[in-house]
């Protein structure tokens, strides 16, 4: 989120599109309610079903599933037509003038510098025309025809009403009407905000699915604006803190980036991601990349990490490619994986192609599964008929279980959707033989360095370098690891004028004071103020709101430096006044920045050409991404690897992303509409939560057995009633369950043919004290997005017959 859950009911406009907050979200809706109540904000649902959440909107749209991109491009040319936009902002705070590469070009479908055969794009054409001094060129007054603003235009011309109504199935006038209550907050007192989940991120496009969307709010001037911005729904309490401490295979705490083997020395790594200003007098904060980089070098490695041996880096893994799940599945597959630790997963019922995930699982020589809970990824080996059909006998994995605790059996702090760190205590001690996840990773780490001082082996001096110095080495604290988070000084530090500003030993208050000279340590640099001298900010409970905006920012506590609203400068003008006063977040009061929220900036006054976007080279916006997604500086619309059309109506030759993340033997396991016609999706139930609660006994009542859902109209077509027996299908496998016929579905005109949708929760397997079910993901194709490597859930090829 760029904003926070409290911040929705700022909004005068809310859309849910990518996401069905009302049901998997239902706390958290709360503040969408407040806005409709009382901010008489309109509601607006852009989903495949009729949803608990369109149930309560003022306006819905259907639209197919897997065509979002557009849809929002189509709002992007109505935005532009009509001429509703904030045009002091796109000309001020977005890159809307600045002039791109005369060799950047968009034809049938793919971008220059496409390679068939590696099926990558070279980018180097995806750039700005610099000057003599290495800044880009610009034109602020957006006539030049190889300005961004330019080059949008003409990208998203294909895009009109007749087009998306053609490609997403979403009629006309309902489309339309949709464009005009987000052109009204192009009004500088009117803010939309957008409410997505996994319905945009899984997706072979999902990346630009979101990116088309920042597009909009830049447009209308909705991004660091309260009731704006762009919300990403998490799905767990603390996705949002996996991803900010790099659980990713080539990410690093605080976003950092793991060097790659091309990247053989310190100087070479730090230099790749340190970008320089694209414009001059620009504040880009990944300028201090050094500083975070050394600082988490010796969090990692201690009194090891010395200039002298470049302050460990050679300690650091090397990538070669991304090693996500699609990738380790694969390597699992052909056998070159034989062991493998599964901690707080469950892939048998979470990964796609449920199959294959068995299939690979049976090759391992052993798999440790840490896990409150008994999963089906722990009894993968075990023979349940239909729902699991293994040769128990031929498989000769090894499964250790290691019990561990429930997030209410330990102490410690959950970043929520809105990056707001919350600590919370334990509420009882851990039944049985259950240990919390570190005491088990202290445990294999300690026997891993004994069994390596006596035996060697690859690998060793990382692992024998590795700083632990806990209090309980065996059992370290959840509050000493925030601590080591948060960072310390390692000598005192000074600032220019020679003024102590912390002293050796202490707790640093922002990461302002990180240092690349190996005078500071922190683990995650944007958690750098939530443990202080002053306490654990974390803990705090005031929730105090004197501004009635919600920011409340005696609570908790959110990264980065407690700002509640991310990029908050652009909620001013370029003479610092809020664009609007009612909602101010910052303003520039003569001297400095001040108002309801923690600025972006505390010195970079009004008149000065420092842009709001302060993560970004250019300071700026970016309508134009440049080289950073693996598709395009633009989106555009690619069919999904299974359509129900069989072919791209915009571009024929190209109907899927040139660049989607597949394997030859996945592209073997692909179904075409001759014989899966229907499009299948999954969600979420409010009832259960994934496939944990059922577990509980309560939430299989609530929910007691595995269903399907569709149209009336399919339903008639192949002879189905409501609560008949339905084996839905696709090319990788079947499942078995009830089908309920609602008119939550509707039938689809696209491109001259009649489309259905199959809705399939997730919830059921063959464990728990629910009734047994099938694992929805049997169903699913091994693909994933080009950038994030994120699996397609949301839009896949099914048949449906009865049973």
């Amino acid at each position: 989120m760029t904003n926070h859950w409290v911040d929705i009911k700022n909004a005068n406009v809310v859309v849910v599109m990518g996401g069905n907050a009302a049901e998997a979200h239902p706390v958290g809706f709360r503040w969408a309610i407040e806005a409709k109540n009382n901010n008489d904000a309109t509601l607006i649902v852009v989903d495949p079903r009729f949803t608990r959440t369109a149930s309560v909107a003022d306006i819905y749209a259907p639209i197919r599933s897997g065509t979002d991109i557009t849809f929002l491009s189509g709002v992007l040319l109505y935005l532009i037509e009509n001429n509703k936009i904030n045009a002091e902002y796109v000309k001020h705070y977005t890159n809307a003038g600045l002039l791109v590469r005369e060799d950047f070009a968009f034809e049938d479908g793919l971008f220059s510098g496409y390679d068939a055969e590696k099926r990558q794009y070279d980018k180097s054409s995806w750039s700005y025309q610099f000057d003599e001094n290495g800044y880009a060129k610009r034109d602020d007054t957006l006539t030049d025809p190889r300005c961004v603003w330019n080059l949008l235009k003409q990208h998203v011309s294909r895009y009109t009403p007749e087009v998306v109504e053609n490609i997403c199935g979403t009629p006309k006038a309902d489309f339309l009407r949709v464009c005009e209550v987000l052109a009204s907050t192009s009004a500088a007192d009117r803010t939309t905000t957008f409410l997505y989940a996994l319905g945009w991120t899984q997706h072979t496009v999902g990346a630009q699915n979101i990116r088309t969307m920042a597009m909009i709010q830049l447009l209308l001037g909705n991004m660091g604006m309260a009731g704006g911005g762009v919300n990403a729904l998490r799905g767990h309490s603390n996705i949002q803190g996996l991803t900010d401490l790099g659980l990713l295979s080539t990410s690093l705490p605080g976003y950092l980036t793991l060097p790659s083997e091309k990247q053989a020395d310190l100087q070479t790594w730090l230099a790749a991601n340190t970008p320089k200003a694209t414009l001059p007098d620009q504040v880009n904060y990944w300028s201090n990349y050094p500083k975070f980089a050394v600082s988490l070098l010796k969090s990692f490695y201690g009194d090891a990490a010395q200039k002298d041996n470049d302050w460990g880096f050679e300690w650091l893994p090397k990538w070669d490619q991304s090693y996500d799940v699609i990738k380790y599945f694969n390597m699992m597959d052909k056998g070159r994986v034989t062991g493998y630790i599964c901690q707080g997963f469950n892939p048998v019922a979470s990964f796609p192609d449920k199959n294959k995930v068995v299939r690979s699982l049976s090759k391992l020589k052993y798999m440790v599964v840490i896990d409150p809970l008994v999963t089906e990824t722990s009894c993968f080996w075990q023979n349940h008929g239909e729902m699991n059909d293994v040769d128990t006998a031929s498989i000769q994995t090894e499964v250790f279980r290691l019990p561990s605790t429930c997030f209410a059996e330990e102490d410690g702090s959950i970043a929520n959707s809105g990056r707001w760190l919350q600590w919370h205590w334990k509420g009882q001690d851990a039944p049985g033989e259950a240990r919390n996840d570190g005491e088990i990773l202290a445990g294999i780490y300690h026997r891993l360095r004994a069994m390596y001082r006596a035996e060697g082996g690859k690998g060793v001096e990382p692992l024998l370098k590795m700083r632990w110095d806990y209090k309980q080495p065996d059992h370290p604290e959840s509050a000493e690891v925030a601590k080591e988070n948060n960072g310390v000084a390692l000598a005192d530090l000074f600032d220019a004028n020679g003024n102590l500003l912390a002293k050796k030993g202490q707790l640093l208050s922002s990461f302002a004071l990180l240092r690349d000279d190996g005078s500071t340590a922190s683990s995650c640099w944007i958690y750098t103020g939530s443990w202080t001298e002053q306490g654990n900010q974390m803990a705090n409970r005031d929730n105090a709101d004197p501004s009635g905006l919600g920011n409340t920012l005696g609570w908790s506590w959110a990264w980065p430096l407690n700002r509640r609203v991310l990029y908050n400068r652009a909620s001013a003008d370029i003479n610092g006044k809020p664009w609007d006063p009612k909602r101010m977040l910052i303003e520039w009061n003569g001297q400095k920045w001040t108002g309801n929220d923690i600025p972006d900036f505390s010195t970079a006054a009004p008149g000065s050409k420092t842009g709001p976007f302060i993560m970004q080279p250019e300071g700026l916006g970016r309508l134009f991404a440049l080289d950073k997604l693996a598709e395009g500086p633009f989106p555009e619309h690619y069919e999904p690897m299974e359509t129900p059309l069989g072919t791209n109506p915009l571009h024929p030759g190209v109907i899927s992303s040139p660049v989607v993340r597949i394997y030859e033997d996945d592209v073997l396991r692909l179904g075409k509409k001759d014989r899966f016609p229907y499009v299948g999706t999954t969600y979420r139930l409010t009832e259960h939560f994934h496939t944990w609660t059922k577990h509980a006994r309560l939430n299989a009542i609530a929910q007691p057995e595995q269903f399907v859902e569709i149209s009336e109209t399919l339903a008639a077509s192949k002879g189905i009633a409501n609560g008949d027996r339905v084996t839905v299908s696709s090319r990788r496998g079947f499942i078995r369950a009830v089908a309920v016929v609602t008119r939550r579905l509707q039938t689809l005109n696209v491109n001259g043919q009649q489309v259905e949708t199959v809705g399939i929760p997730l919830h059921w397997g063959f464990e728990g004290v629910a009734q047994k079910g099938y694992i929805a993901n049997t169903l699913t194709p091994n693909v994933g997005d080009a950038n994030s490597q994120t699996p397609e859930y949301k839009a896949f090829l099914v048949n449906i017959e009865k049973a």
